[in-house]
């Protein structure tokens, strides 16, 4: 993808962020035509925001579905600790999903050589998260795989429960989860992750980042949706609740 359509691309989802506004598709010569074009624009993003209000990184998304390309997206800071309240200017849409995520309690630089599930494991601490979702598009559903992917798949945002550093014993993949919405049950189920293994997810992250600067100590990555994607409204607050991991909770203001 030519580098000043990257540049372009990057501009208007910048603006779109900065202004909480929302735009049609990206022009066609600035829509990625690969994971590769989707992750040039999210860096090029990245690069805008930290340059000019000094945005960093909080957590990651990614994704890891068989037989096909792995894919990530920068969360960007702050990440809210539980129980978190967010704006609905900020987030209008107030998607949510749980999710598990995991923390990295120390760096795992760029090196030539991949690493390891077990060393990867031995850097993460567990938590129950709610992605708050929110897209830069006027219309969502027109948008293309690629073309979200490269709006970070539409994330808004990040809320985390408390860490657990003794999860390596957990079937993560089939715990009980229950997903509240002021107060009332809406999902209640064992397992629903998309894979079945939410560490996987945490190693791909690290192999996708170990060749574009790694991850950092403190930084987070969310592992992929048990519940499905809910849209809420303003006044709303949802709960999320993992058997043996914890809950997590997000109250959605004016």
């Amino acid at each position: 993808m030519d580098p000043s359509h990257i540049a372009e691309a990057a501009a208007l989802l910048v603006a779109a962020r900065q202004q909480r506004s929302r735009i049609g598709l990206l022009p066609e010569v600035c829509r990625p035509r690969s994971v590769a074009d989707a992750h040039a624009i999210q860096d090029a993003v990245t690069a805008v925001l930290g340059a000019t209000v000094g945005a960093m990184v909080g957590a990651f998304k990614a994704n890891a579905p068989a037989g096909s390309e792995a894919m990530r997206a920068p969360i960007y800071a702050p990440i809210h600790a539980s129980p978190a309240r967010m704006s609905a200017r900020d987030v209008p849409q107030c998607g949510v999903e749980g999710e598990v995520a995991f923390r990295f309690r120390r760096d795992l630089p760029s090196r030539p050589t991949p690493y390891r599930r077990d060393e990867i494991a031995a850097a993460l601490d567990a938590c129950v998260a709610i992605e708050v979702v929110t897209s830069r598009f006027a219309d969502p559903d027109a948008a293309t795989l690629l073309d979200k992917l490269a709006d970070c798949v539409s994330n808004g945002g990040l809320v985390y429960g408390a860490l657990t550093e003794d999860w390596r014993g957990l079937e993560l993949g089939k715990l009980r989860v229950t997903l509240t919405v002021n107060g009332e049950t809406v999902v209640e189920q064992a397992g629903g992750h998309p894979t079945g293994d939410p560490l996987g997810i945490a190693v791909a992250l690290v192999e996708m980042m170990r060749e574009a600067g790694g991850v950092r100590e403190g930084q987070f990555v969310t592992c992929g949706s048990y519940t499905g994607l809910r849209y809420l409204k303003p006044g709303d607050v949802c709960g999320v609740r993992f058997e043996a991991l914890g809950t997590a909770e997000v109250a959605f203001t004016q």
